[in-house]
């Protein structure tokens, strides 16, 4: 058996694999917007300087993940690493899976840099960043960017209830950076079978203040904001207008209707969810996406006493923790801009039967909120509607019959 050194295996490359220099590299980037430029190197490399657009997946998961960013084998692929060494390897290998117009760039970034062409300084995560959300980032829809946009959003919980509780763990241990929870209410002792948030310790302790204790001690790169307060229409655009999305756990129909007119004359995405003894469904409601809102599927409010409360009907323990944990998901596929979000679309569950079914929602073009001649155009408050002469921003989620 014959052996080659690595030098004649690199000089063999070199006449295989077909190699541009960084001048040309360069005017491709700017004439051809199909061009995907991988970026082979290792992640502390990465960290000294990136090309703009440049595509960052290390040298050991190239050939893993490349066909989840590059499924199209025709387009064309240009390959860096810091000299051009470890480049020609990689097209080796993509050439060996398939893709056809695969370029090796001669003198990697350190000739790029050396030519003065343009390049950032990326920001990273730390080390225990990087470890803490391992799971995350080597997962391609998410990768380290998506973990800077977890990091940088700002995510507002309406109530830190049954819906809250879930939403709130799962956001905050996902890393997204500030949580801001309305909520006056304090903990009871019967909040404790479904509101996985608080504690014993925590009866009669503000459920802002339970809520904000616990995400501390689960994810310290978190930070939370508490409204202790009833949302009212004298507030919500000053609380709503901080966050990117908006999710809703509130527990009666006068913060439902508010919050709702509130994110679509802001542009907010609302994640709703409701629960009702053993029924839960949740849909996201984004007007600028074109989508309807909540008015769209029910323009006015039930008459009083028409709709029981959680309180007055009940409802399964671990039901707001699956409805809770869809809003959560919802919330971070907007946060990513990944996946298909719950936009025009009801998920209805039904826990005693064990099934999910999916509604179309159509926007209604009379809405008095979103339609095409909306008649509300500032925020009202809704408790003489609803016969609630004192509304709750906490609780469980109230259910809204949902329409078959």
């Amino acid at each position: 058996m014959s052996y080659i050194t690595s030098d004649q295996l690199i000089a063999r490359l070199r006449r295989e694999i077909p190699e541009i220099d960084v001048h040309q590299l360069h005017d491709l980037l700017q004439k051809n917007p199909d061009l995907v430029l991988v970026d082979v190197r290792e992640t502390d490399e990465w960290a000294q300087g990136r090309i703009e657009g440049s595509l960052h997946i290390t040298r050991g998961f190239l050939e893993l993940q490349i066909e989840t960013y590059v499924p199209d084998r025709d387009r064309p692929v240009a390959l860096l690493c810091a000299g051009g060494v470890r480049s020609l390897l990689a097209a080796r290998d993509l050439q060996q899976m398939g893709y056809r117009r695969v370029v090796s760039v001669a003198g990697g970034f350190s000739a790029w840099k050396n030519a003065g062409y343009p390049f950032s300084t990326p920001r990273m995560l730390s080390e225990d960043q990087r470890h803490r959300y391992s799971r995350h980032t080597i997962m391609p829809e998410v990768g380290e960017e998506g973990q800077l946009k977890l990091l940088d959003a700002r995510v507002l919980l309406i109530g830190a209830g049954g819906l809250g509780s879930p939403a709130a763990i799962y956001l905050a241990a996902a890393g997204v950076g500030t949580i801001g929870i309305v909520d006056f209410d304090v903990v009871d002792t019967s909040n404790l079978q479904r509101q996985i948030i608080h504690r014993l310790e925590d009866v009669d302790t503000p459920k802002v203040e339970s809520a904000a204790r616990a995400i501390a001690q689960l994810n310290p790169d978190v930070k939370v904001v508490g409204h202790q307060t009833q949302i009212t229409s004298q507030n919500a655009f000053d609380i709503i207008s901080q966050y990117d999305i908006v999710i809703n756990g509130s527990d009666n129909f006068p913060t439902r209707y508010l919050v709702n007119d509130a994110c679509v004359l802001l542009g907010k995405p609302l994640v709703d969810g409701s629960i009702f003894r053993f029924e839960g469904q949740v849909t996201v409601y984004d007007t600028s996406r074109g989508g309807p809102c909540y008015r769209c599927l029910y323009p006015d409010p039930p008459p009083p006493g028409e709709v029981p409360s959680c309180a007055e009907g009940g409802v399964l323990g671990v039901l707001p923790g699956v409805i809770g944990s869809l809003q959560a998901a919802e919330a971070i596929k907007l946060i990513l801009g990944k996946g298909d979000p719950l936009v025009g679309r009801l998920l209805l569950y039904d826990a005693l039967d064990a099934e999910f079914r999916t509604l179309k929602v159509p926007k209604n073009h009379n809405c008095p909120v979103c339609g095409d001649h909306p008649t509300v155009t500032e925020l009202i408050d809704y408790q003489q509607f609803c016969g609630i002469p004192h509304p709750e921003a906490s609780g469980n989620g109230a259910h809204q019959p949902a329409f078959s």
